[in-house]
């Protein structure tokens, strides 16, 4: 059996290329060619756009693919949804498809641009937006660029933002939300049906799943007299229940769990107060929930 996995191009890259290395699977690619190899034999990946990802997965010259819930949407073809990853370019958050227009233009609401002009990548979204809202615009296909072109070009945009410093940056001003999308693992529907193919890639999608649950989280380790455990176990922030042992000395227990990162620096010592020793806190590559 063996995979051949869609990785977006452009923009989603290099995030999507670090996930896969912190999941386990290294993939090797070249400037001058699409296709990348991987650390496993069996999975082979190929570089395509975000916005053709869906096509190709369809199509079935994909087994699986990730891409945005916005270009699954746009393209409108049957594939297979089986996790959403949510992070993007800079975060670890989803992104906004918003509607947005000169900052110092008499449009306030989504009403105001009946009539109008809208410039975007996503034109299909926007026009299933505003006929929802049964406001009569002309929505145009762009390029690229697409910040750059109210107010001569066009009235207003529809764009995608993760922070809105570009939007800023060319005076635009944003009056609603589109969409929001995230990253999200597509698979052809007869992969899906086939037993070896789907369990390859129920396999994958847990490991990514686990990358990034590990991230920005430790692990920490510490032992505590039994006498003390309540007390410990009151500081702890942990995702369940913390793992309890009991050591060779039964008057004495070991404690590991897991915390927010950010969470250490207040955590440990009044895990010290609360009279812990042997505290140790260590990096995570992955947690499997």
């Amino acid at each position: 059996m063996s995979l051949r996995i869609g990785i977006p191009k452009g923009s989603l890259q290099e995030a999507t290329l670090q996930l896969f290395a912190r999941a386990g699977l290294r993939i090797y690619t070249n400037g001058r060619s699409y296709m990348a190899s991987t650390s496993d034999p069996a999975i082979e990946c190929i570089l395509i756009r975000a916005q053709e990802m869906a096509r190709y997965v369809e199509h079935g010259a994909l087994d699986a693919g990730l891409t945005g819930l916005d270009w699954v949407l746009e393209s409108g073809l049957d594939v297979v949804t089986v996790s959403d990853l949510i992070y993007a370019k800079q975060s670890r958050g989803k992104v906004r498809w918003v509607l947005a227009v000169p900052e110092n233009a008499s449009f306030h609401v989504p009403e105001d641009l009946h009539g109008r002009i809208i410039a975007t990548e996503l034109v299909s979204v926007t026009r299933q937006y505003f006929c929802a809202r049964n406001i009569d615009v002309h929505v145009e296909f762009s390029w690229g660029a697409t910040e750059v072109k109210p107010p001569m070009l066009a009235d207003a945009i529809v764009e995608v933002t993760e922070t809105g410093s570009s939007l800023k940056a060319n005076r635009l001003r944003i009056i609603d939300t589109v969409l929001e999308s995230n990253t999200q693992v597509i698979v052809n529907s007869a992969a899906w049906a086939d037993p070896e193919r789907r369990r390859g890639i129920e396999n994958l999608t847990l490991m990514l799943q686990g990358a990034m649950a590990a991230q920005n989280r430790v692990g920490l380790m510490l032992n505590v007299r039994s006498e003390d455990l309540q007390n410990v176990l009151a500081v702890l922030p942990a995702l369940k229940k913390p793992t309890i042992s009991t050591l060779s000395d039964r008057d004495w227990v070991a404690v590991n769990t897991v915390i927010e990162e950010s969470e250490a620096w207040l955590v440990i010592p009044r895990l010290k107060e609360a009279r812990a020793q042997g505290i140790v806190e260590y990096p995570l590559n992955k947690v499997v929930m």
